[in-house]
C-alpha cells in the first residue's frame, strides 16, 4: 500500500509538472504583425526546461535552436512571398526534459504585403528558350533542388545579417514583373544598384553549396546558413568562393556584374528558407544579436 500510494504521488507529481510547463510555455512571433514574404523568427519560451523543440507552419518544417539564454528556444522561418493570406496554423511540439510532451497550436494570421508591379525587356533566350537552353534550365532546376536539401542541421549564422555590397538598394522584392510582353514572374530578391566589379560579401557565416555559372542567374553563389535558411547572390561578374567551402560573415564572395537575365549590371540578393523566398529588407532589420 506504501509503495502504491508512492507511485500514485509521484505520478501526480509528474502531471503536475507537465500541467504548470504547458501553462508557462509561450510563442512569440517577431515581426508580430506577419506579412506574405515576410521572414520570422520565433520564440518559444520553455520555463520548465525542454530537450527539444520542433514544429510545423504552412506544410514546412521548423527546426528550433536553444537561445544563448538556456530558457528559449528559437527558429528563423518566414512566410513565402507568394502565400496565400489568411489564418494559418503553427503548432510547435516540445520534449520536456522529464520526458513529457506537449503541442502548442496557434492560428497565426497572414497580411497582405502590398507590391509594385513592372515591365521589363531582356533578351529574347531569357523569355522563350530553345530546345537546347531548355534542357540546360532543367539540368540546372534537378541540381538545385538537390542543392537545397542539404542544409545544415544547425544553425550557422550568427548574431545579424549584414548588407552584401555597399551599393543603394531597391524595393524590387515581390515585384510582379513582366517580361516583353509575355512572362509573368514575381521578383523573389532585392536588387542593388551595383556597378560591375562591386565586392559583393557573405551576409552571415555558412557554407557555400553553389558557386557557378547558371541560365538565368548567371554567376551565382548560394550559401547555406543551417536549418533550411540560404542566401543566393546572382549575376556576379566574377566567382571568388567554390561549393563546399566554409565562409564567415562580410567574407568575399565575388563581384557584382550583369550575367544571365539582366537589363543591366546589378546585384540581386535573395532569402530562402524551406523553399519559401522571403524579403531580404526585412532580415537585415532583424535584431538577432542576442539570440544565436
Amino acid at each position: 500500500m506504501i509503495c502504491l500510494r508512492a507511485w500514485l504521488t509521484g505520478f501526480a507529481f509528474v502531471l503536475a509538472a507537465a500541467a504548470v510547463a504547458a501553462q508557462s510555455s509561450s510563442v512569440t512571433l517577431m515581426p508580430a504583425v506577419v506579412e506574405a514574404g515576410s521572414p520570422e523568427l520565433i520564440r518559444v519560451a520553455t520555463p520548465g526546461g525542454a530537450a527539444s523543440v520542433n514544429g510545423e507552419w504552412m506544410g514546412r518544417e521548423l527546426q528550433f535552436f536553444r537561445g544563448r539564454d538556456g530558457l528559449a528556444w528559437f527558429a528563423l522561418a518566414g512566410v513565402d512571398v507568394e502565400a496565400a493570406v489568411g489564418s494559418s496554423a503553427l503548432q510547435i511540439h516540445l520534449k520536456m526534459a522529464g520526458g513529457t510532451e506537449q503541442t502548442l497550436s496557434q492560428n497565426v494570421e497572414i497580411h497582405e504585403a502590398h507590391y509594385r508591379t513592372g515591365t521589363l525587356s531582356v533578351e529574347p533566350k531569357f523569355v522563350s528558350p530553345g530546345l537546347e537552353a531548355m534542357k540546360e534550365i532543367d539540368a540546372e532546376v534537378a541540381l538545385k533542388n538537390k542543392v537545397f536539401a542539404q542544409s545544415a542541421p544547425e544553425p550557422l549564422w550568427s548574431g545579424n545579417f549584414r548588407a552584401p555590397v555597399l551599393a543603394p538598394p531597391t524595393d524590387s522584392f515581390g515585384t510582379r514583373r513582366t517580361f516583353n510582353g509575355k512572362l509573368a514572374s514575381v521578383h523573389k530578391g532585392m536588387d542593388f544598384r551595383a556597378r560591375v566589379g562591386t565586392p559583393v560579401h557573405a551576409g552571415n557565416s555558412g557554407v557555400v553549396l553553389l558557386a557557378r555559372p547558371l541560365y538565368f542567374e548567371g554567376n551565382c553563389v548560394a550559401i547555406d546558413h543551417g536549418m533550411g535558411l540560404y542566401t543566393i547572390s546572382m549575376h556576379l561578374s566574377r566567382i571568388d568562393v567554390r561549393e563546399g567551402e566554409r565562409v564567415v560573415k562580410g567574407q568575399l564572395v565575388g563581384l557584382s556584374g550583369a550575367t544571365g537575365r539582366v537589363t543591366g549590371p546589378h546585384l540581386h540578393w535573395a532569402v530562402r528558407w524551406e523553399g519559401a523566398y522571403l524579403d531580404p529588407a526585412k532580415l537585415l532589420r532583424m535584431d538577432l544579436n542576442a539570440v544565436h
